[in-house]
C-alpha cells in the first residue's frame, strides 16, 4: 500500500509532536540534573522551584505521565531535605 495523502500528513505531524516533545523532556532532564548538583541550599531551592515549575508544565501538556513528574518532584525536595 503506497502512502498518500492523509498518511503523509500524519506521519509530518507525529515527527513534528517528536521533535517538539523530546525537546520538553530533555529541558526537563538538564533542569533536574543542575538542582541535583547543587550543593548550596539556597541556590538549589531556587534551582527546585524552576524545576518544579517546569515539571508542572510539561506534566499539563501530557507529554510526561503525572505520577512520573510527581517522582521526580519528590526526588528533588529528597535532595533539598538532605542540604544543609
Amino acid at each position: 500500500m503506497s502512502a498518500k495523502g492523509t498518511v503523509l500528513k500524519r506521519v509530518k505531524q507525529s515527527i513534528k509532536a517528536n521533535t517538539r516533545n523530546k525537546n520538553y523532556k530533555s529541558a526537563v532532564k538538564t533542569i533536574i540534573k543542575k538542582v541535583l548538583t547543587e550543593n548550596k541550599k539556597d541556590e538549589a531551592t531556587k534551582k527546585a522551584n524552576e524545576a518544579f515549575s517546569k515539571i508542572d508544565k510539561v506534566a499539563s501538556k501530557g507529554i510526561i505521565n503525572k505520577r512520573k513528574a510527581a517522582n521526580q518532584k519528590s526526588k528533588i525536595s529528597k535532595h533539598l531535605d538532605n542540604l544543609k
